[in-house]
């Protein structure tokens, strides 16, 4: 797997609850090697559980995009909830005064080699379980039966889909673990006051520490 600084107090590894974040913010950013260089591209991607143990995310490319080309292993990053922690949220500022602000957040990271899609009818089938995903929400969700055949055809003709047989997903989740359990409820009290999602992820882990 790919290396990141993860303290052990930080580190997820609930595959459910890695795989929920990867469906709540599929916007992926992945980073590979493109002719001995280091890229970066951002991709949307839809994670099917049920190929691998971990699963195997779906997307496209354009076709002019060389990534799909030479495939190289590659590490794709899923942000989730992310949010500034100010030390005045903790009751321990009051107590002694040694606080500093810091950053909560979730991420997810990904690996595995990519594959290109080409075949008409695959990629015609990644596309409609693309937009079947992301127009459920919608009153009248779109189709892709929608638009003519014809010009859905030379759509494809400009796309390559990818596919990525997940090797392996590790999850930080900076939640304010490290700070005592007054001074994470004075910073789900300080994220709830603003509406931040991040709240509820200080509450939810505040919890699962009380359970164990």
């Amino acid at each position: 797997m790919s290396t990141t600084y993860l303290p052990s107090h930080f580190e997820e590894t609930d595959l459910p609850t890695l795989q929920a974040l990867v469906d709540a913010h599929p916007l992926a950013t992945w980073a590979t090697l493109q002719d001995g260089e280091l890229a970066v591209h951002h991709v949307p991607f839809l994670l099917d559980r049920t190929r691998g143990p971990f699963g195997t995310l779906v997307g496209h490319v354009a076709r002019a995009n060389p990534v799909w080309r030479a495939p190289q292993r590659s590490v794709f990053v899923f942000q989730g909830a992310q949010a500034y922690v100010s030390p005045g949220w903790y009751p321990s500022k009051q107590e002694h005064g040694k606080v500093v602000p810091t950053w909560n957040y979730a991420v997810v990271h990904a690996q595995g080699t990519p594959v290109a899609v080409q075949e008409p009818a695959a990629l015609l089938a990644i596309v409609g379980r693309l937009t079947e995903r992301h127009e459920a929400a919608q009153p009248r969700p779109w189709q892709v039966g929608d638009a003519p055949d014809d010009y859905i055809a030379k759509l494809l003709e400009s796309i390559v889909g990818i596919e990525v047989p997940v090797e392996g997903l590790v999850g930080k989740w900076k939640v304010s673990q490290n700070r005592s359990a007054a001074d994470r409820s004075g910073v789900a009290a300080g994220l709830a006051a603003r509406n931040d999602p991040m709240a509820a992820l200080v509450q939810g882990h505040g919890r699962r520490r009380k359970e164990r």
